[in-house]
């Protein structure tokens, strides 16, 4: 499991990274990287159970402001997000941010499930 969470601790790095031409980068870097930390630490067995609460409550937030671009998408018929990168459409670019929000959200969740287990 310690790979494992440092490979995603890489992978959500390089998210963050990856954010600097994005027009709204602060955010998204601030997010990739708390994520990527939260794999870091818990590769090494340090979970610190107010800063996953607080995170998943400001990722729960912004998950809920975010999925109405979801069903959007679906109500249009669930259009190709990932043929291009450049987003021509603006359902690409919301439907996008919404499934970033949604994988650091599974994150926190997983690892509040992995501390209870404890």
């Amino acid at each position: 499991m310690k790979y494992l969470n440092l490979f995603l601790s890489a992978v959500f790095l390089l998210f963050a990274v990856v954010q600097y031409n994005d027009p709204d980068p602060v955010h998204w870097m601030a997010l990739y990287l708390y994520t990527a930390g939260v794999y870091g630490f818990a590769a090494f067995g340090k979970y610190n159970r107010i800063v996953l609460w607080a995170g998943l409550a400001v990722i729960s937030a912004w998950v809920a402001l975010t999925v109405h671009d979801f069903f959007d998408w679906i109500k249009l018929g669930e259009p190709n997000i990932a043929g291009q990168m450049k987003a021509t459409e603006p359902y690409i670019e919301l439907t996008r941010e919404f499934f970033g929000v949604l994988m650091c959200w599974a994150t926190v969740v997983w690892q509040l499930w992995r501390v209870r287990k404890r």
